[in-house]
């Protein structure tokens, strides 16, 4: 009899097993929250640095992946955003969202992201900017760690213990700032006290001078699928946060949760 599952390989599309290593490069430069050297990409991949080399050369042509002229590191670039975000524009997570996002942003007058569990990282796929001077320096596109972002954190919390456990025993505890948690009994004693006080906190751990509030957007599953930002500069942090900023977040997050749920 023949061998199907041989044939099927042997008819693979020719160029396929080129297309792969392309994927695979551009998989790990998308996946790692700080950008890659040839020498780490290499390593990571397993594939020569003349192919790694050639493979980025090729992904820089169609602007997939950049490079840092003074670090020669790689990150994502701006075609890869792109496409990102538009099939982040047809999310129904993101669909259902924007409206309440937009009153949150208007209520607290402030930054107010939307984020997505990506691996051990959060990814935004939405961003309404404050209206004020100072804004975020931050990206539809950007990831930012489970254990330093507000988003992060809130997801964490959302979690069943199992998979929260295990989730944060794979993170590598890296410090951003002087108040990045770096030890796994910092993380878990912050992330108890989101699930205790119903948000999370970024106290300038992902970046100085910026403290965010983080909450979870609930599937109908009761799955947190999603998690929602205030993001504020600590010069013009107000006295009255819980007025300003935790309640309307809590309000947007749970307005979301319903849409989502659906009617009933």
């Amino acid at each position: 009899m023949p061998d199907h599952d041989k044939q099927a390989d042997d008819n693979k599309i020719a160029g396929t097993a080129a297309f792969s290593k392309f994927m695979a490069v551009l998989q790990l430069i998308a996946d790692q929250e700080a950008p890659l050297s040839i020498a780490q990409l290499a390593a990571l991949s397993g594939y020569p640095r003349p192919t790694v080399y050639r493979i980025l050369g090729a992904l820089m042509a169609e602007g997939m992946v950049v490079e840092n002229p003074r670090s020669r590191q790689y990150e994502v670039g701006p075609r890869l955003i792109h496409l990102a975000s538009r099939a982040w524009d047809r999310s129904d997570i993101r669909t259902t969202a924007i409206e309440p996002l937009r009153q949150l942003r208007d209520i607290t007058r402030e930054t107010v992201h939307l984020a997505v569990p990506s691996d051990h990282s959060m990814v935004y796929i939405e961003k309404l900017e404050s209206p004020q001077a100072v804004r975020m320096d931050s990206r539809i596109g950007t990831r930012v760690t489970l254990y330093s972002s507000s988003v992060g954190k809130a997801y964490l919390a959302a979690l069943e213990q199992a998979q929260r456990e295990r989730l944060m025993r794979a993170l590598h505890l890296q410090a951003f700032t002087a108040n990045t948690h770096t030890t796994l009994e910092a993380l878990r004693a912050d992330v108890e006290e989101t699930r205790t006080r119903g948000y999370a906190e970024d106290r300038e751990e992902n970046e100085a001078q910026i403290f965010c509030y983080g909450a979870a957007i609930i599937g109908a599953d009761g799955v947190p699928v999603a998690c929602v930002s205030v993001s504020i500069p600590l010069y013009r942090r107000l006295a009255d946060a819980q007025q300003a900023y935790v309640m309307p977040l809590l309000q947007a997050c749970a307005h979301i949760s319903r849409k989502l749920a659906g009617p009933g």
